[in-house]
């Protein structure tokens, strides 16, 4: 080839008329789907911010924008309701239910995962078993069980299963530290690190974006979980849940649904911020597990 042609420039070849218009109502439908979408999403949610500025004549009415605006109707809320206290349970619940799923399920992940033992294979069955049965099954034996140790009307009973591990976790868990390539772990053997070292100083490091993922799983469906924190302390109101005190608080104030909609919107505003701020560990962690290679 002569020089003249390694240094012609390069032609870019020009599209067909039809095949960019293909491309542009193509691109049309998909953002036309997408913002249905999200139109669907946020409605409900602007509804409720709006009637939470709303005096509570005006939330009863046909008006959908609020005039004047309220914002005192969050700091009613704090008054009317000990909204601090619940919150506090509430992290104590999600905070250290969450520590313990990490600090029990890592572990067990790796072992199904990396390490041969007998009985390796009947154990992950019995995860899987535990991982499809509902579990308002084991409602009542556990109730029976915790009321003889007598832990009931406290937040324990909710927290300690999660320090013997979670069946989802070790599974998600599990499924990403079988795509962590098998020679890392033979450098770190041959460099004389035992399994325990192994798992802390590489594994953990490699499987971040999972871990990540499973934490906030965990506190999600901690921080939303309504069922057992009211079956245990349903009857003690100094351990309610924002959950429970949410559900109380609409009880007591049905006809001033601009408080309830200030306290519902107080309630979800953690799990939002926090969703957003482990937004690119919790996707990356999810869309890794189970692909293996």
């Amino acid at each position: 080839m002569s020089a003249a042609g390694i240094t012609a420039p390069f032609v870019r070849r020009r599209v067909p008329a039809t095949v960019r218009r293909k491309r542009f109502l193509l691109a049309v439908a998909n953002h036309a789907v997408l913002i249905a979408a999200a139109i669907a999403f946020l409605a409900p949610i602007g509804f409720m911010a709006l009637t939470a500025l709303m005096t509570s004549d005006q939330a009863l009415s046909s008006h959908l924008w609020p005039h004047p605006f309220r914002w005192h109707n969050f700091v009613d809320v704090f008054t009317t309701a000990p909204i601090w206290r619940w919150t506090l349970n509430t992290l104590q619940y999600s905070v250290l239910a969450t520590i313990g799923v990490l600090i029990s399920s890592v572990p067990v992940a790796y072992a199904l995962a990396r390490l041969r033992w007998r009985g390796r294979n009947i154990a992950f069955m019995i995860v899987l078993i535990a991982l499809m049965l509902p579990p308002q099954v084991s409602v009542v034996p556990l109730y029976v069980m915790w009321a003889k140790l007598h832990l009931v009307g406290t937040l324990w009973p909710v927290i300690i299963p999660n320090w013997l591990g979670d069946a989802f976790s070790i599974f998600l868990l599990r499924q990403f530290f079988l795509t962590i390539p098998e020679e890392y772990l033979d450098a770190a053997r041959v460099d004389g690190c035992g399994e325990l070292r192994i798992l802390f100083t590489v594994v953990t490091r490699l499987a971040k974006p999972a871990i990540a993922a499973v934490a906030l799983f965990s506190f999600l469906y901690t921080f939303n979980d309504f069922f057992l924190p009211l079956l245990y302390t349903g009857e003690n109101a100094h351990h309610w849940v924002l959950q429970i005190g949410l559900s109380e608080f609409r009880s007591l104030h049905q006809v001033q649904w601009n408080l309830t909609m200030a306290a519902t919107l107080l309630v979800m505003a953690p799990v939002i911020v926090i969703f957003f701020l482990a937004q690119k560990a919790f996707v990356e962690g999810v869309t890794l597990t189970g692909v293996k290679g």
